[in-house]
Order: structure tokens, then C-alpha cells, then sequence
């Protein structure tokens, strides 16, 4: 049986955690336009979040490694 192929654009946004159940990735709005949002709100993106499991399948075909 060939190999199967890992999608480049989300290995480079996406890590498997864990055994391999778990997605983490990071949040979005924190690249511009950084003035007019308060200084709690830009912290709390820094911190990163998980795919939910509605997406979790998805995830499973393009990171299959």
C-alpha cells in the first residue's frame, strides 16, 4: 500500500498532541491591526487552543503521521 501524504499548509499550522487525539493550534486576529484591541484580549490569544471535535476526522486525513 503507497504512502499517504501529509498536507503541507497544516502540518505547518497543526501538532498533533498526545497520542495522537488532540490538535493544538493557535488563534487567530493577533497578526495586525493590534491597536484597537485591549491589552487582556491580545493576551489571551497568545495562548493557544485545540480543533474542536467536530473537525477532529478532518484533521485525521491531512495529518496522518
Amino acid at each position: 500500500m503507497p504512502k499517504v501524504k501529509t498536507h503541507s499548509a497544516t502540518k505547518k499550522r497543526f501538532k498533533k498532541v498526545g497520542n495522537g487525539t488532540k490538535v493544538k493550534r493557535g488563534k487567530a486576529y493577533r497578526r495586525h491591526l493590534l491597536t484597537k484591541k485591549t491589552r487582556k484580549r491580545k493576551r489571551d490569544l497568545r495562548s493557544g487552543g485545540y480543533v474542536s471535535k467536530a473537525d477532529e476526522k478532518i484533521f485525521k486525513v491531512l495529518l496522518p503521521y
